[in-house]
């Protein structure tokens, strides 16, 4: 090494400060090659995530994490490959990491639930749900919050931790739903008669499906009626205006067909209490 010096015209140079050059040198290339590798890295990843149908938002969000974590990884290699101590560093960034945690305790747990919502998918944009005690159709899920729009048009913002420790139910995942009407029939009532027609009413609808097919049937003997369960299963698209519009159809069927639907009614007896004798 000395003769290297020497014909470099740099006999009196130490060693140890070329070797620190020259390892400081090597240490800044690898740092420029690792940033190019981490890249491609997390690119070949983002596609694989693009190849597998996964939400945009989360695709972004993952890149954008596993570069940072190669980023980071790869600058304590470099640093330690330099000869600058790491161990204080590494204890100083999980240092902080955990003061950052809980202090954003309450946002990390929103996003680790917007993750989880978008890669599981319990519902989509455009699904009517239950969710975090809210029922409303969705509108989008972002990775901190999901927004639901409510029947009456108000906009309800509900974070993804409360989504996701409720109870999440999607009215629209299976693609049918059952309309349902509860009516009483009078006693003196012929309760064959009303089950075939009403049955008759549902078939002629083209809304109600064929398959799970329309039933009724009798669901208990009330105080003043026989009281009748109708289902009728439908689409999607079609359920709300079914179901708005089944029980006048019931009401219309029954009354076509001379049967007749009571209401509550109570006889009251008045006893009048004897009259006493004049006192004589």
């Amino acid at each position: 090494m000395r003769d290297l010096l020497r014909r470099l015209g740099l006999p009196n140079l130490p060693v140890q400060a070329l070797h620190d050059a020259l390892r400081l040198l090597i240490a800044l290339l690898l740092f420029l090659v690792g940033l190019w590798l981490a890249a491609r890295v997390a690119n070949i990843a983002r596609r694989a995530l693009q190849r597998a149908r996964v939400e945009p938002t989360l695709i972004s969000f993952l890149r954008n994490g596993f570069y940072g974590v190669l980023i980071a990884m790869m600058s304590v290699a470099v640093l330690d490959f330099a000869g600058i101590p790491t161990a204080s560093l590494v204890a100083a960034i999980g240092a902080a990491g955990i003061a950052i945690g809980l202090a954003l305790q309450g946002s990390l747990s929103n996003l680790a639930w917007g993750v989880l919502l978008i890669l599981f998918r319990p519902f989509r944009v455009g699904d009517y749900v239950d969710a975090g005690g809210v029922s409303g159709t969705v509108e989008s899920i972002s990775l901190m919050h999901t927004v639901l729009v409510l029947a009456d048009n108000r906009e309800a913002v509900i974070p993804n931790a409360k989504v996701g420790a409720d109870t999440i139910i999607n009215y629209n995942r299976r693609g049918t739903r059952r309309a349902q009407v509860q009516v009483g029939i009078g006693y003196n009532d012929d309760i064959g008669r009303a089950l075939q027609v009403l049955r008759d009413t549902l078939v002629a609808d083209a809304r109600v499906l064929a398959e799970p097919a329309p039933t009724v049937f009798v669901a208990g003997l009330g105080d003043s009626a026989v009281n009748l369960t109708v289902w009728a299963w439908a689409r999607r698209g079609d359920w709300w205006p079914l179901q708005q519009d089944l029980p006048r159809r019931v009401k219309e069927t029954l009354d076509a067909a001379g049967i007749s639907i009571p209401f509550p009614q109570r006889e009251l007896t008045l006893r009048q209490a004897p009259v006493a004798p004049p006192a004589a």
